[in-house]
């Protein structure tokens, strides 16, 4: 059983509540769009994330929930190194390509423009991203239909620019500073 508040204030008592409301609701928390992206035998794999927050500065720790389903999701327990590039506010194209299931790799730059250098330990890092986070495994948690997947970040890169931000289903930039 749930409480809900209504917009009057009245409060109500709800009996059950579905997986779509749980999805509504989640829509209205305003988030960050990431590429998790992991080298597989020479190739570049990733996949559009927006479960994705920091967990400690000591040690330096991020998470990323990954659905079981994925492909990305066999490859980040095999490899137990990933790289989390955060987005531009530019960069919608990018985040919808890798978003796609069906779409295979090869054609990123082509279809997308996902263009990739490598770090020293092989891991691709997207061009022009606003930050990119190296990141080694530190743990996995299943929880439910994902695993949650805990990593120490071992280095950063910092560019200029605005977030490719994601709200109520849709693709946004971010609005007026408030004062």
């Amino acid at each position: 059983m749930s409480f809900v508040v209504h917009e009057l204030g009245a409060i109500y008592k709800r009996m059950a509540l579905n997986a779509a409301e749980f999805r509504q609701a989640m829509g209205r928390f305003a988030t960050g769009v990431t590429i998790v992206t992991v080298d597989l035998d020479g190739e570049v794999h990733g996949m559009t994330a927006n479960a994705f927050a920091s967990v400690s500065l000591d040690p330096l720790l991020v998470l990323v929930c990954v659905d079981h389903s994925t492909r990305t999701h066999a490859h980040l327990h095999a490899k137990k190194r990933f790289g989390v590039n955060i987005l531009r506010d530019d960069q919608r194209a990018i985040s919808e390509y890798y978003a796609s299931p069906e779409r295979t790799h090869e054609r990123a730059e082509a279809e997308a423009g996902a263009r990739f250098d490598r770090t020293p330990h092989g891991t691709p890092m997207l061009h022009g991203s606003l930050a990119y986070l190296e990141c080694r495994l530190h743990s996995a948690q299943d929880a439910g239909d994902h695993t949650i997947f805990i990593a120490e970040v071992e280095d950063v890169v910092v560019n200029n620019g605005d977030p490719l931000v994601f709200f109520k289903g849709k693709y946004r930039k971010v609005g007026e500073e408030l004062a």
